[in-house]
């Protein structure tokens, strides 16, 4: 026989079996799906070839459709094949496609109903090359999609982690190569006048060395001589790469090669604006917005700094200083007047570029308000041009009425002398009438 205290037990350990069984599944569908990359991290060096592939995991849930939309830095890597390997998608609604200039590659498909359950499926593998060193990632755009295979196409993707990965220079097969004017291999630089120096081996009797834009340029077997150092200059921007290889006892030894990045192009023009502004474009609040945005073509925009100069007291520029600023910037509470906001760029060379914007402070509160280019009306403005084009299209319009009124009123005034001359004739001719019967009268009664 059981006790009561024993069916008391088993009925809830049967009920809370029952209730984790409705929720498990629930519990399953609210984590979503996820489009990764394995490998998610790598260290590949410069030339080589690396595969990348795309998984979903499908959240206990059966999906049909995939989109998977990934972006890459094309300066770092660029893809060779763009769909190799395996793929559970048996319907491609369109080609994978990729781009080496925007970096962006696209794959969509899926398989038909009832779809798929799983928590790695492969998409695709990309080839990708190593194109210059450095730290770079691949990852999904928010585009990306996994669909139900429940008839709505209701997306379920929650999670889709980047892959971060490492591109190193490949070590020397020939002679050391260093370079006092560009020592790191990583970074760009404004100088364009590189000097690369190598270790000589004992026995070495002669060099051949040469600097082109290729990472597999070769130089060929005529010896440049015995020297350790060269110097070149006025090189256009770009990446370089230095090659060299050494003769020792007759025969030509393997190829080193050093990497030299040079940006002497400052970023590109940029236009800062400013934030919240009234009908006329640099008239703004006290605490003014600033947003800006410019790119650099080689080495990538570094920071932004910025500066506020007063014009009000001397209208000239000031001497004040750069602060480091990221868009948007919120400027500090600022007194009623003029000022120019100067923002200098910076691209990972030290290049720089400036661009400012002026700005003309108001007292937001006032009803009225009157500045060197018009007048503020309850956040309404009117510059100085249309406010005295108003009141000549008045004064045109006073005029013209004027005219008409005056026009009309001579008229008037003629049709009522008229008027008047004809009534005074009819009076003149009762008159005349009147007296001619009263004498008509007179004789009648002296008969």
């Amino acid at each position: 026989m059981f006790r009561t205290s024993n069916l008391k037990r088993i009925f809830s350990i049967f009920l809370t079996v029952f209730v984790l069984s409705l929720l498990c599944p629930k519990t399953a569908a609210a984590s979503g799906a996820s489009l990764y990359l394995s490998p998610n991290s790598g260290t590949f060096s410069v030339g080589s070839t690396f595969d990348i592939s795309v998984f979903v995991n499908t959240g206990s849930e059966e999906v049909n459709t995939i989109e998977a939309r990934l972006k890459f830095d094309p300066k770092k890597i660029q893809i060779v094949n763009p769909a190799a390997g395996k793929s559970f998608i048996n319907v491609w609604i369109a080609q994978p496609s990729y781009s080496n200039v925007a970096g962006t590659i696209i794959f969509q498909g899926g398989v038909p109903s009832p779809g798929i359950k799983t928590s790695s499926g492969l998409v695709s593998t990309v080839t990708f090359r190593a194109i210059s060193p450095g730290q770079t990632s691949i990852e999904f755009l928010d585009s990306s999609k996994v669909l139900l295979n429940d008839g709505k196409g209701t997306d379920v993707l929650t999670s889709k982690p980047k892959g971060t990965y490492e591109i190193t220079v490949p070590p020397p097969e020939g002679p050391k190569i260093f370079s006092p004017s560009h020592t790191d291999q990583n970074k760009w630089y404004q100088n364009n006048n590189p000097t690369f120096s190598w270790e000589a081996e004992e026995g070495v009797e002669d060099f051949s060395y040469i600097l082109d834009r290729s990472l597999y340029g070769a130089p060929d077997n005529i010896g440049e001589g015995k020297e350790t150092s060269v110097s070149y200059s006025d090189l256009e921007d770009g990446i370089w790469y230095f090659h060299i290889k050494a003769k020792k006892g007759g025969s030509w030894g393997g190829i080193s090669s050093y990497l030299a990045q040079i940006d002497t192009t400052p970023p590109a023009v940029f236009a800062p604006s400013a934030n919240p502004v009234l009908r006329q474009p640099n008239l703004t609040t006290g605490q003014p917005i600033i947003t800006f945005f410019t790119t650099d073509a080689l080495s990538g925009t570094a920071y932004y700094q910025l500066k506020v100069i007063d014009l009000s007291d001397t209208g000239e520029a000031g001497t004040g200083f750069f602060v480091e600023a990221s868009s948007p910037y919120k400027i500090s509470k600022l007194p009623v007047g003029e000022y120019e906001v100067a923002v200098r760029a910076f691209d990972n060379a030290g290049n720089w570029r400036d661009s400012s914007k002026k700005i003309e402070v108001f007292d937001y509160q006032k009803a009225f308000y009157f500045t060197q280019k018009g007048l503020s009306f309850f956040n309404f403005f009117f510059s100085w041009m249309a406010i005295a084009a108003f009141i000549l299209i008045l004064a045109a319009a006073i005029i013209f009425f004027t005219w008409i009124y005056l026009r009309n009123y001579k008229k008037m005034k003629k049709k009522r002398e008229k008027l008047e001359g004809l009534i005074e004739k009819a009076r003149s001719g009762k008159n005349a009438l009147e007296e001619r019967l009263e004498e008509n009268n007179k004789i009648k009664e002296s008969l």
